[in-house]
């Protein structure tokens, strides 16, 4: 079998904390002979930690599909062009909403952006040197997906998603934050990727998640385990729902499943 996690919400809670019975489950199903690959939103620049990664994974897909790490060899890896990116900047800012640019060693932001802001302040604080200026870098960048703080109007969202529709799919997150993802790309695509690349087949697959951009990676799995008593509501995308993240939930649904 090959295990999908999600990071935040799922391996870990918002303070990063991560339950022993998770670290402990992970373990035992790759010494049971499971392979076990993060599946996350963030880009692989803002999967750092070293608790985390020092639970031991087989592979990492990382930015909403458009990067897959096998081992220790990056083996996917799908850049948005600079005319793209430029485009995207320009059109976000027009209509109020401030990005964060990710991708596989830097995030891009301004500061003045974000000051005040709990979801910046997070960002920021775990980026560390890892941070770089959006305007400092202009056309540098290297990106493969953003994320963007907004509090317009929703009609001003709606007009900002349309104009550039043609490059991205979108989740709003909350009233206030937003994802893009270039079109094609999905945690779901991760896994279809995945299973190309190891010769699997997808219905030997698990995934865990919790939001609403783990919903096409939970149908795309051969079982969806959604976490219990979570914000989204995925239990309609789901096979499975475990119990909530510090009640054991990952332990409890590997136990389900027989994987441990």
């Amino acid at each position: 079998m090959i295990l999908f996690f999600d990071i935040d919400g799922t391996l870990w809670n918002y303070k990063n904390e991560i339950p022993e019975s998770t670290i402990r489950g992970i373990r035992q199903a790759r010494k049971n002979g499971h392979k076990c690959f993060i599946n996350t939103g963030r880009a692989r620049s803002f999967v750092t930690n070293k608790e985390l990664l020092g639970i031991g994974f087989d592979g990492i897909v990382s930015a909403c599909g458009t990067m897959i790490e096998f081992g220790d060899e990056i083996v996917y890896n799908r850049i948005i062009s600079k005319e793209d990116a430029e485009r995207t900047i320009v059109t976000v800012r027009k209509y109020g909403f401030r990005p964060i640019l990710e991708g596989p060693n830097h995030l891009y932001l301004e500061l003045s952006d974000f000051q005040g802001d709990m979801y910046g302040d997070k960002v920021i604080k775990e980026m560390g040197d890892k941070l770089r200026g959006i305007d400092d870098e202009w056309g540098k960048w290297e990106m493969q997906k953003l994320s963007c703080a907004t509090d317009v109007p929703a009609e001003d969202r709606e007009k900002c998603f349309e104009e550039l529709g043609d490059l991205y799919d979108y989740m709003k997150h909350s009233d206030t934050v937003v994802e893009m993802v270039p079109k094609g790309f999905n945690k779901g695509t991760g896994i279809d990727k995945v299973c190309e690349l190891l010769g699997e087949k997808k219905e030997n697959t698990f995934a865990f998640g919790d939001s609403i951009n783990d919903k096409e990676m939970l149908i795309a799995a051969g079982v969806g385990v959604a976490m219990g008593e979570t914000y989204h509501d995925m239990s309609k995308y789901a096979d499975f729902v475990t119990t909530p993240l510090e009640q054991d939930g990952i332990f409890n649904a590997l136990k389900h499943f027989a994987i441990v």
